[in-house]
């Protein structure tokens, strides 16, 4: 089975304290059945099987747009042998 890398920020930034649309990007992910979840102040990423990204990305697209971002960048990899 194929897998996959999700990297991901979400818009607008807020510097002082975390918008919503990110706490709810960042809950989405780290609640998802992914092997590997990194969340940042300027990006996150994750891994897993292709199914198991596609359904993560699918989901944090709906809850962030909900919350209130203006804007969801992401880029997805599909992962070689030996990575991830």
């Amino acid at each position: 089975m194929r897998r996959l890398r999700v990297e991901f920020t979400t818009e607008p930034f807020d510097l002082d304290e975390a918008p919503q649309h990110a706490v709810v990007a960042r809950e989405v992910v780290q609640s998802a059945a992914l092997d590997a979840v990194d969340v940042g102040p300027f990006g996150n990423t994750a891994e897993g099987s292709a199914d198991q990204v596609l359904d993560a990305v699918a989901a944090l697209l709906r809850s962030s747009l909900e919350a209130g971002a203006t804007r969801v960048s992401l880029q997805v990899n599909v992962l070689g042998e030996g990575e991830g």
